[in-house]
């Protein structure tokens, strides 16, 4: 088992990565209080949250049980208040304490509902995609969807504790362990090369499961996190760079309807976008795209964006989080293994970058 910090201004907290971790109750029992509210989906549930309950039941935790719909397209102010029906409904107080297992929308949705019931009771972190367990579930950014934009309302709140069972990815389909495999290209994108090789390397073997391979790739994901979040715990710089293709993939999840493009799929596309937008501005090569686009699809992935009008991509992406007194700001490559915060203030870059993909 790997155990890493994480030492935010607000918090200090544990990241414990190894097999099996919902069967190991001294794991969990330091960050729970004596009633816990799980919050999990109804694809999760059937597979992990048996293994949780039996878990708290066996150590006389009391508990409830709170199942949303799965999908990107339910991580909305509808599914919040389903949670907060919940904790009303059963009584919940400040020290009742919130599980979220389940993958990014569960995080981000408990994550925000523990933020905001009776203005925040403690939450544990339990991610069963490899998306979550090596991004969003570390670092405290919690939210919902809005219709204009993805994760536009929400929170900076830390869990207590994240525990990574590598055990759940075993269940984990085809496609979610590809999404996944886009934010961990991600880190070796924006700030470490000979991590990006060794994925180039090894991508075979990690999309076949390989247990050690994957332990690593996850933990070395979460100490870049956990080194940026250190650093940057409410995104005022350096934090930023862990948005890489995020402008462009958020636009392409907003315009297609949430949920069509898995998240880690639209950050695929959008970072080949990143790349794209560097050569623009003259701080990366073709070859390096190229080389981009290479590791993307060796992970199963897309590495080229749908086509829809540049005015549409323009609307989209005037709401990112990243925008800053009307100017768009985008995470840009000055080679591969570092990123940059580049402000556009002239279209043009973008409509070069977006040329091939924009309908007719």
């Amino acid at each position: 088992m790997y155990t890493l910090s994480v030492d935010t201004p607000s918090h200090q907290y544990s990241i414990y990565i190894g097999n099996n971790l919902l069967q190991q109750f001294e794991l969990l029992q330091p960050h729970i209080n004596q009633k816990v509210a799980i919050v999990s989906n109804t694809t999760v549930a059937n597979l992990h949250l048996p293994a949780l309950e039996n878990l708290l039941k066996n150590n006389g935790i009391d508990f409830f049980t709170i199942i949303l719909s799965d999908g990107e397209q339910y991580k909305n102010h509808d599914s919040l208040n389903q949670i907060y029906d919940a904790l009303l409904s059963h009584h919940a107080d400040r020290k009742t304490t919130i599980i979220a297992l389940g993958g990014g929308v569960i995080g981000d949705m408990a994550g925000f509902a523990a933020a905001t019931y009776q203005r925040g009771v403690p939450f544990v972190q339990i991610p069963t995609t490899l998306l979550s367990q090596v991004d969003s579930s570390v670092g405290g950014k919690t939210a919902i969807n809005h219709p204009l934009g993805k994760n536009m309302i929400g929170a900076f709140y830390q869990p207590q504790v994240v525990l990574i069972d590598l055990a759940t990815l075993d269940t984990l389909p085809e496609r979610e362990l590809s999404a996944g495999m886009a934010e961990v290209i991600k880190y070796g994108l924006l700030g470490d090369i000979e991590f990006l090789q060794w994925l180039e390397d090894n991508m075979p073997a990690l999309m076949q499961r390989d247990k050690t391979l994957l332990a690593e790739a996850v933990r070395h994901c979460c100490q870049m996190k956990a080194d940026i979040v250190a650093q940057d715990e409410t995104e005022q710089d350096v934090r930023a760079l862990l948005n890489l293709g995020h402008t462009f993939g958020h636009a392409i999840e907003t315009e297609m309807g949430y949920g069509v493009w898995l998240h880690g799929e639209a950050v695929a596309a959008g970072s080949v976008l990143a790349c794209i937008l560097s050569e623009q501005i003259g701080s990366l090569k073709p070859a390096d795209t190229e080389r981009v686009k290479a590791i993307f699809r060796a992970a199963r992935l897309p590495d080229t964006p749908p086509k829809f009008a540049f005015e549409r991509w323009l609307a989209h992406m005037r709401h990112d989080k990243k925008v800053q007194s009307g100017k768009m700001r985008f995470i840009t490559l000055k080679q591969l293994g570092q990123a940059t915060i580049t402000t556009i203030e002239d279209e043009q870059p973008l409509r070069k970058t977006l040329a091939a993909y924009l309908s007719q």
